[in-house]
């Protein structure tokens, strides 16, 4: 996955597709997002949302110059887990 930019006063949606066939027909049972570095100021977390095959994080702030890693791990039906990591660097835009 490329780079993603983003204004520090955009509040703004970023979704990963974990996609049927990747999924094998399981359903993700849970998702979770988490954002390096965590840091006073930086990129907040505002809503999460998941549904079968497909979870969506809300961002909301951010340093200008700065390059944060966003995570989101899933637990699938069966037990199983995978996390998948978009970067974001927020620039005045």
């Amino acid at each position: 996955m490329g780079i993603f930019l983003k204004d520090p006063g955009a509040t703004l949606d970023y979704a990963v597709d974990w996609g049927a066939a990747y999924l094998g027909g399981q359903a993700i049972g849970a998702s979770s997002w988490s954002i390096a570095p965590d840091e006073p100021g930086g990129l907040v977390v505002v809503a999460e949302v998941a549904s079968a095959g497909r979870t969506m994080v809300t961002l909301a702030g951010g340093i200008v110059g700065h390059v944060y890693r966003i995570t989101n791990r899933v637990s699938l039906a069966d037990g199983r887990a995978d996390e998948r990591t978009l970067t974001v660097r927020v620039e005045q835009r």
